[in-house]
C-alpha cells in the first residue's frame, strides 16, 4: 500500500474510533412534560439531541394526570411539572430522586382572547357581561388552572363567572378552547400566545404575580430514569445557556 493510502486509512480508523464512544453513550429518556411547556421543550429537545446525541422522547399533558400515571408505574424517566409540589411529593414518596429536583422555569398566567382589542390591559373585561365563556384548566389537575381560580377569587369574581367557565383537562386543551373561539376568553400560559417576547395575535392581560401563588415549575428524575445517562444529561442541559435562552424567549423567568 502506498504511503498516502496508509495515512488515509489511519486517519479513517482514528475517526471511527473517536466517534464510536459517542454512539455507544447516546441514550434515550422518556420525559413527561407539562402542557404549558410544549413549545419550548420541543425546541430544547431538538437542540439537546443535536448537541449531545441523546434523545428526549416527549409526552405532554396535565401534571396531575402524570402524577397518577407515575404512581401506577408509567416508565417516564423525567417529569417537567407545571408546579413544584408534585415533584416534591414524588421525591417524598420515593417515586423519584429528590436530590435532582430543581426549578427549571417560573410560569406566567395571562387572560387572553383571540380577538384584538377584546382584553384590556387591566383585565376589566372579566367584569363585563357580554362574553359567554371563559376557558381555564381544571384547578384540581393543572397548576395554571389553580392560579386562574386564585386570580378570580382575588378579584371577587369566582362565584359571578362560575356558570360561564369551561374547563380544559390541561392548559393545552384550555388554549384550544380560546384559540378556536369557543370561549371568548381564556386563562392560559404566556408561553402559548407569545413568540420572541411579542403577542402573536389577539389581546391579553398579563396577570400580576401577586394575584396567585408563584407557578414554580420543577423537574425531577423519576425512578426509571435513575442511572440513565440521557436523563442526567437532559437535567444538566436544562440549566445551561441554550435551554435557558429558549425558556426565556417564551416568557418564563427563573
Amino acid at each position: 500500500m502506498s504511503q498516502p493510502h496508509k495515512i488515509l486509512s489511519a486517519a479513517a480508523l482514528a475517526l471511527v474510533a473517536a466517534l464510536a464512544p459517542l454512539g455507544a453513550q447516546a441514550d434515550e429518556v422518556a420525559v413527561a412534560v407539562a402542557a404549558n411547556f410544549t413549545a419550548p421543550m420541543q425546541e430544547i429537545a431538538r437542540l439537546f439531541e443535536q448537541d449531545t446525541g441523546h434523545k428526549a422522547r416527549l409526552s405532554f399533558g396535565a401534571t396531575g394526570k402524570f402524577y397518577a400515571q407515575i404512581a401506577n408505574g408509567a416508565p417516564f424517566g423525567i417529569l417537567l411539572a407545571a408546579d413544584d409540589s408534585t415533584p416534591e411529593k414524588i421525591g417524598r414518596e420515593g417515586l423519584g430522586d429528590a436530590a435532582t429536583r430543581f426549578t427549571y422555569a417560573i410560569g406566567q398566567l395571562v387572560l387572553w382572547s383571540k380577538q384584538p382589542g377584546y382584553v384590556d390591559p387591566e383585565g376589566q373585561v372579566l367584569r363585563k357581561s357580554d362574553w359567554r365563556h371563559l376557558a381555564m384548566a381544571n384547578p384540581r389537575l393543572a397548576p395554571y388552572g389553580l392560579a386562574a381560580m386564585q386570580t378570580l377569587e382575588k378579584l371577587g369574581l369566582a362565584e359571578q363567572v362560575k356558570g360561564r367557565v369551561v374547563q380544559g383537562e390541561n392548559i393545552g386543551q384550555t388554549y384550544q378552547f380560546a384559540a378556536s373561539g369557543n370561549a371568548e376568553l381564556g386563562f392560559v400560559a404566556l408561553s402559548q400566545v407569545t413568540e420572541g417576547g411579542q403577542l402573536r395575535e389577539g389581546s391579553a392581560w398579563v396577570v400580576p404575580a401577586a394575584m396567585h401563588q408563584p407557578i414554580r415549575q420543577d423537574a425531577i428524575v423519576l425512578k426509571p430514569g435513575q442511572g440513565n445517562p440521557a436523563a442526567g444529561a437532559l437535567m444538566q442541559y436544562l440549566r445551561g445557556p441554550k435551554a435557558r435562552a429558549v425558556i426565556q424567549s417564551y416568557g418564563y423567568s427563573f
